[in-house]
């Protein structure tokens, strides 16, 4: 009776987690609603009901698949991950020939489906699928020593090969994949040798790309150019920026450091940001401006905080899993979401170029926001397991050695 009342449970897994997510994602309509004015009368896209139905009801699907993903097995999920895998990767070549923009996006990533008005990143999908396959295959049949070929070709290639296939039009993403990746390989214990073989090869792949794209017509429209400019525009000293091409550069930038010092300590008050109509992807990319902007330094305190939580509570779940595998993957998704959130704060505060990264749980989009629910899902549905391993006598963490092939 008590299996049959757990396996229904509603707020499945870690408690403390689900309400965190829970305030983050209710928080989340308020800033888009107001930042969504950007798209109705700067990019006149729709509506800032229509943005905010919309965004609900990504929200309310999130919440839906976050817990429907409880109801499956995270070992399944890994042995899914290989074929998953495989198709993302298809996707992702579709997307090189076939991608579009959306709401004044200026970078081909969005993949439509044929017959609907919907579009999705492939990129988003290919990523999550790459990291879960990574932690599967560093857990299986750990105890046999593989051979060096196996490596390269099950590990070094999946990655390299989604890397080659994001890079073309989402330079922050790829470098993002490469960075996780190498982070997984590290905390699923690979040989050093393969660490420092991965590292090698793939700042020669990051070489031969960029010599491609800029010095030969064999990769099409890309976006290296715009990465460059970036880079060496954020390198400049303000004082430096005399150009008026180099100030059009850094005009996001401008105007969400001009946000974020307009918010002060207490804010200018819930949908009160007058910047948010003078800021580009306000309510994506740069949405944490306009929430310092609106609700202070004192709410941009509190929502970090419950991001920190978030992150808190994840690597808790990782420490009491007992089997590698739910715990690698714990961290690796955790992981993806610290750097994530990590990225979009620091390109609002000018302390890396600008990404296109969104806030996690919270700036305007579909994709990237059911990905993350996707992943906390995988997470809670890891937290719900502990409990069952605990009551099969299985409290004591496996070492590397005495994981069994589970995954």
């Amino acid at each position: 009776m008590q299996e049959r009342e757990n396996k229904f449970e509603l707020l499945k897994g870690d408690k403390v987690l689900w309400s965190v997510i829970l305030l983050i994602s209710f928080f989340s309509v308020f800033p888009v609603y107001s930042a969504s004015s950007n798209l109705e009368y700067i990019v006149n896209s729709g509506t800032t009901t229509s943005h905010l139905i919309k965004h609900s009801f990504f929200v309310v699907l999130g919440l839906a698949i976050m817990r429907g993903v409880g109801y499956f097995k995270y070992e399944h999920i890994g042995k899914l991950s290989s074929y998953l895998l495989v198709f993302t990767i298809v996707l992702l070549g579709l997307t090189m020939f076939s991608g579009q923009t959306i709401d004044g996006a200026s970078a081909s990533r969005w993949l439509k489906i044929p017959g609907t008005p919907i579009s999705f990143q492939p990129s988003s999908f290919a990523y999550l699928m790459l990291i879960i396959y990574l932690c599967r295959y560093l857990t299986k049949k750990i105890k046999r020593e593989r051979l060096p070929i196996e490596n390269i070709f099950y590990i070094f290639g999946p990655v390299l090969l989604v890397f080659g296939l994001v890079a073309k039009d989402n330079g922050s993403t790829a470098l993002m994949i490469l960075m996780v990746s190498l982070i997984v390989m590290l905390i699923g214990q690979l040989d050093k040798k393969y660490i420092f073989g991965f590292v090698g090869l793939s700042s020669v792949m990051i070489g031969i790309f960029m010599f491609l794209a800029l010095k030969t017509d064999l990769i099409g429209s890309n976006r290296v150019h715009t990465w460059m400019s970036r880079v060496e525009t954020f390198t400049k000293k303000e004082n430096q920026i005399e150009d008026e091409a180099d100030k059009a550069k850094n005009y996001q930038v401008m105007q969400a450091k001009a946000a974020i010092v307009h918010g002060g300590i207490t804010g200018m008050g819930p949908g009160k940001s007058a910047l948010k109509q003078m800021l580009p992807q306000s309510a994506s990319d740069f949405i944490f401006a306009i929430i310092v902007e609106e609700y202070g330094f004192i709410g941009a305190t509190v929502l970090i905080a419950l991001y920190l939580i978030m992150i808190i509570r994840i690597v808790m779940i990782a420490s009491k899993m007992p089997a590698f595998f739910g715990s690698l993957l714990v961290l690796s998704l955790g992981t993806m979401i610290f750097i994530q959130l990590t990225v979009n704060i620091a390109v609002a505060i000018n302390l890396i170029p600008v990404t296109g990264q969104p806030l996690p749980l919270i700036s305007y989009g579909g994709t990237s926001m059911l990905v993350t629910y996707i992943q906390l899902g995988i997470i809670l549905n890891v937290s719900s397991r502990i409990q069952v391993y605990d009551e099969e006598g299985m409290g004591k963490k496996q070492s590397i050695e005495e994981i069994n092939d589970i995954a």
